[in-house]
């Protein structure tokens, strides 16, 4: 078992329980929040070793609570960008915005596995 807690953000109950389920297999701890203002509180109370955070959400987005996280304690926790959308360029701008990663939806069981334990292998989240 690995122990790292990972804070996931998403308003999608088949996404989150899918997330969940990969993760707490491979050995994480999950925390779950279904809005951009949950995900926030829950970053800062929580102290998550990464967050994957969904685009669209309810409320605040994840822009936005990609913002609220890097000006609190909470700020330099790795944050995934977790998206449907598959336009060109969507990477570019969440990187652009200040997210350590993007993984596209749907999401693949084993390239969710191996991209979550690359970046919480030192060293091995860098784009």
């Amino acid at each position: 078992m690995s122990g790292e807690r990972i804070l996931v953000v998403e308003d999608n109950p088949k996404n989150l329980k899918l997330v969940r389920d990969v993760l707490q297999f491979s050995g994480y701890e999950v925390i779950e929040a279904t809005s951009g203002e949950d995900g926030v509180r829950l970053a800062a109370e929580q102290h998550p070793d990464l967050i994957l955070m969904d685009l669209q959400l309810p409320g605040i987005d994840g822009m936005e609570a990609l913002r609220r996280i890097r000006v609190s304690e909470s700020g330099s926790v790795p944050v995934v960008a977790v998206t449907a959308s598959a336009m060109n360029g969507d990477g570019d701008r969440a990187y652009a915005a200040g997210f350590d990663g993007y993984v596209q939806k749907p999401l693949s069981v084993r390239a969710l596995q191996q991209q979550v334990h690359d970046f919480l292998t030192p060293g091995g989240g860098t784009p």
